[in-house]
């Protein structure tokens, strides 16, 4: 099991009331809901390895380099106190407090935690998905990895609907259903309509109905360029019009887009902890946050 935890927290932060706080009055409720969210997660799907996969980099310059909007709009205008980052995600200020308590708390816990310098989260979650040699279960609130659905090798994303008690299981049928396309493909059809949320603007007039009937009919992105230089192809002037002139920024975002599945990742155990990796740490971590329940229902999941 894959964790996306950036996009679990945030979910945990607007999920759970800000009135949950430490003893010294301090929001722990990203903090709180993530520990419960992980506990369910456990409970449910009894995963045999777990891995926490972190934002180390959460809008690289590599792939900014290739399309400068890339998440753009979510820069904020001036990076929060302390940071050294030249680019600072608009976050808000009761939630990045609480991101290095998450931090300490999964390591005390000997939850496996890997982020890695000039990536994000889904190329680390991509580069896992590529090594595995069974089942993967990725949890995610990002659509963006549905590109790593694949059913011949069980890889699937549990995309949480509300917490995570209600989690829809998407495989190929249920990316077939509702976007035409299967999990290889719905990166092509993410590029070609585009995604306002993450700074691509897609191509101009091909939105995502368009983009499922062309890919059915060329097969993949190189298929459909290749029609464009078909006189012969079934295209409409326009889509051939649209496509032609789309043809600088196609030329990029695939890079942009797909997940990396090379990243070099550090060592580490991903197995699920029997046991707290620094007992003492937790202890102390939960007296000063005052994580309560939400870690006694993690510890209980967890079997310690």
């Amino acid at each position: 099991m894959l964790l996306d935890t950036a996009s679990l927290y945030f979910r945990a932060y607007f999920g759970v009331p800000e009135s949950v706080k430490a003893p010294d009055g301090t929001p722990v409720n990203a903090v709180r809901g993530l520990l419960d969210f992980i506990a369910r997660l456990v409970q449910d799907h009894r995963p045999d390895d777990l891995v926490a996969c972190m934002d180390a980099d959460w809008r690289p310059q590599w792939r900014v380099d290739l399309i400068p909007t890339y998440k753009a709009h979510r820069v904020a205008e001036e990076a929060p106190a302390g940071s050294t980052a030249p680019d600072a995600e608009e976050i808000p200020d009761t939630l990045s407090p609480q991101v290095p308590v998450i931090e300490e708390v999964l390591d005390a816990l000997g939850i496996a935690r890997v982020g890695v310098p000039e990536y994000e989260a889904d190329d680390v979650i991509g580069t896992l998905t590529q090594r595995a040699t069974g089942p993967v279960d990725i949890v995610t609130g990002d659509r963006d990895l549905f590109q790593l659905v694949d059913d011949g090798r069980g890889v699937r994303v549990l995309y949480p609907v509300k917490g995570v008690g209600t989690l829809q299981v998407t495989d190929e049928t249920a990316l077939r259903e509702k976007y035409g396309v299967d999990g290889s493909g719905y990166a092509d059809l993410a590029l070609l309509r585009g995604d306002p949320s993450d700074g691509l603007p897609g191509v101009a007039g091909i939105g995502e109905k368009t983009a499922a009937k062309l890919l059915a009919t060329y097969g993949d992105l190189a298929g459909i360029l290749a029609a464009v230089d078909d006189p012969a192809a079934k295209l409409t002037p326009s889509q051939r019009k649209r496509l032609t002139e789309g043809r600088p920024y196609l030329a990029v975002a695939p890079k942009v887009v797909r997940v990396a599945t090379d990243v070099p990742l550090p060592d580490f155990d991903p197995a699920l902890p029997r046991e707290a990796a620094d007992p003492e740490r937790l202890e102390a971590l939960a007296h000063q946050w005052g994580l309560g329940g939400s870690l006694q229902r993690l510890l209980a999941a967890l079997g310690q």
